[in-house]
């Protein structure tokens, strides 16, 4: 699955848009930044509640598919700014972690 097909079937809103075509090979749950940023795989879709600059960070680090602000939760402008710089896709569900992930699992399997 790649980030687009993800955003169709989960019904995602788009906050930032970077690479729609970027495969999505796993899901990765955390607010922890230094625990995202040690574990979260590499194209991994990331469901989390941190919508700040430090989270763009992480997600150029771990290299991931796409960050998904869960619960609606909000991206600041500092952070949406830096996202469009780096090419950080930030996508918004009002779905909880658990919810979105049990149906990522099910897409991926």
């Amino acid at each position: 699955m790649n980030v687009k097909e993800a955003i169709e079937k989960l019904n995602l809103n788009i906050l930032v848009e970077g690479d729609l075509g970027r495969d999505i090979t796993d899901c990765y749950i955390g607010d922890l930044l230094s625990w995202v940023m040690g574990r979260a795989g590499e194209d991994s879709i990331w469901l989390t509640v941190m919508g700040n600059i430090n989270s763009i960070a992480v997600a150029t680090l771990a290299d991931v598919s796409c960050i998904v602000l869960v619960e609606n939760a909000s991206l600041d402008d500092e952070a949406k700014a830096k996202a469009s710089a780096h090419g950080v896709t930030i996508l918004q569900s009002e779905e909880n972690s658990y919810h979105l992930a049990t149906k990522i699992y099910e897409l991926l399997k």
